[in-house]
């Protein structure tokens, strides 16, 4: 009965400190992991995201700010005068010029516009003071243009200044400025304005088109669809967004990591190309479409082409969200990122959604998953290998705690078997609070491996005790086990003279410290599941750390 004591009260000890341990350490792992991926800019709202980004093998990306820059300059134009088409840029446009600094302000396609126009001696301030603007229409991602009503202080002459697409603004053009005055708009002269515009954009700019229409008194209907019909074409600008340089090689871990990247973005489809080829994101094989060719295609079409499309141009939120939907429904954990308030249902339906902190609205903050503080594609690249190594530590804590506890159990019940107590319950209780607590945590902080993005992503199925684990448990904790039955035997025949199954307390010494010191040395053996410690180039000083301790304070 008192071995039966002792082994129920010393199994209830074992037992029971291992769900209790696994919930700690598991979340002090995360809430250390979500720290560090805040460091490098990448805010965690939901803690699921963490595992998640370790399955990722699709992200669908924004170009605009994400994959470039998001500092627009204007580095070409196509027009008859330079003057009259920055001001109708400069008037067509939001973004204000700053008195002090003399840089634009706003939206940072529009910035490029007012800088430019001021680059030519256009002051958007002094303009505003004698263009004074009374009409508009705003801009939308629909129709992909904006349109201004400005009143001229001097005449009274009343002016519309239109911005927008070239393929969406030139079709509703039925004169083109030459030669100081309005001239009717001829297939050559449509011919010639696609070729420009197909140079500029096969050059990885983006380009708009400039227009205007005069009235002799406000028109009562502002609307877009009554302003922007029976327009004067003033001339194309092509603006450059250089790419990030580290995206280049963000991208190539993401391939060589198993994970597709993919563009989206509303300009025009031969500069997301340009752009794409430039990044290594279009390679052979791989195609482009835009958002008109995407509306055609049913979902059987879509589903046959999907793993070929690299490029999504032109698009509109919809868009996003049926590609989203459309990865998903293959079987591939994506990732989506957004900045606008229409890009919400695409973030939502992702696995994982990413909003932008510089320029994402709150809508889109409050429904994704994480949040870019730099808005930078690498920055989901890192989370990504972040989030594998959170997985793998949690893994290595788990495998540590189970084979541990196990290897406790298996020996309690054998010397119950016996008839002898082989560690009390205030060894288990010191067993369970230093030397597992302490080795079990600095494994939660264990550096990632250095293949941890050459690797292809785990099966989001995939159990925790996946890829052997549970085998490995198993077997650890029995060798333990028996390296902890062991030493107590040398230790009763140490202090009896003879071989033999019965109490002792040298055994119980011998036992403890044996099995404390195993748990130890086994922390460092889970430093890799596939390598030897000594393999590990890296050192981990806070399990250094950990094991100093918990060998002192045993």
């Amino acid at each position: 009965p008192t071995a039966l004591d002792s082994f129920m009260i010393a199994v209830s000890l074992a037992v029971a400190a291992i769900p209790e341990g696994l919930a700690t350490v598991v979340t002090i792992v995360l809430s250390i992991g979500v720290t560090k991926m805040s460091k490098r800019n990448a805010v965690i709202r939901k803690l699921t995201a963490v595992e998640t980004l370790g399955c990722a093998q699709i992200i669908c990306s924004d170009k605009t700010g994400t994959l470039t820059q998001n500092k627009m300059t204007v580095v070409e134009c196509f027009c008859e005068d330079n003057e009259l088409l920055g001001t109708c840029l400069a008037l067509s446009s939001d973004a204000e010029l700053d008195e002090d600094t003399n840089q634009a302000v706003g939206e940072p396609t529009e910035c490029a516009l007012v800088n430019y126009a001021y680059s030519i001696g256009l002051d958007k301030n002094r303009l505003k003071a004698t263009q004074r603007r009374v009409g508009e229409a705003p801009f939308d991602s629909m129709r992909k243009m904006m349109s201004t009503i400005c009143k001229n202080e001097e005449n009274g002459e009343l002016l519309q200044y239109t911005k927008g697409a070239p393929d969406v603004l030139l079709p509703l053009c039925d004169r083109i400025w030459i030669d100081g005055r309005a001239e009717p708009m001829t297939d050559a002269h449509r011919a010639e304005i696609a070729a420009r515009n197909h140079a500029m954009t096969g050059s990885a700019l983006r380009v708009l088109a400039a227009a205007m229409r005069t009235y002799d008194a406000l028109p009562g209907d502002t609307s877009p669809a009554a302003l922007e019909q029976h327009l004067c074409f003033l001339g194309l600008t092509g603006m450059i967004d250089p790419v990030r340089p580290e995206v280049v090689d963000a991208i190539r871990a993401c391939r060589s990591a198993g994970i597709r990247p993919v563009m989206i973005t509303g300009d025009h489809v031969d500069t997301a190309k340009a752009i794409a080829r430039e990044l290594g994101l279009l390679g052979p094989g791989d195609e482009a479409v835009t958002g008109t060719e995407l509306s055609a295609m049913d979902d059987e079409t879509f589903s046959s082409r999907l793993g070929h499309i690299s490029v999504y141009a032109r698009v509109q939120p919809e868009h996003k969200t049926r590609i989203v939907r459309a990865w998903r429904n293959a079987g591939f954990v994506t990732a989506m990122t957004g900045d606008g308030v229409n890009d919400a249902p695409s973030i939502r339906a992702a696995d994982i959604g990413i909003g932008m902190g510089v320029t994402g609205t709150d809508v889109t903050k409050n429904v994704a998953d994480m949040v870019l503080a730099d808005d930078n594609f690498a920055t989901i690249v890192s989370a990504v290998e972040e989030g594998r190594r959170i997985y793998d530590n949690i893994r290595k804590s788990i495998q540590f705690l189970l084979s541990s506890n196990l290897s406790e159990v298996i020996a309690i019940f054998v010397a119950t078997l016996f008839n002898f107590v082989i560690l009390s319950p205030i060894h288990l209780l010191w067993i369970n609070l230093i030397t597992d607590t302490f080795p079990a945590l600095a494994l939660g902080v264990e550096p990632a491996d250095e293949n941890i993005m050459k690797r292809p992503p785990r099966n989001s199925r995939d159990s925790i005790f996946a890829n052997h684990l549970g085998i490995d448990v198993v077997y650890q904790g029995i060798m333990v086990a028996l390296l902890t039955l062991a030493a107590y035997f040398i230790g009763f025949e140490m202090e009896n003279g003879y071989w033999g199954i019965g109490q002792s307390n040298d055994g119980i010494t011998m036992a403890f410290l044996t099995l404390s010191m195993a748990e130890m040395f086994h922390a460092f053996n889970l430093r890799s599941r596939s390598r030897s410690v000594f393999a590990v180039k890296k050192q981990n000083w806070i399990l250094w750390g950990a094991f100093g301790i918990s060998l002192a304070l045993t």
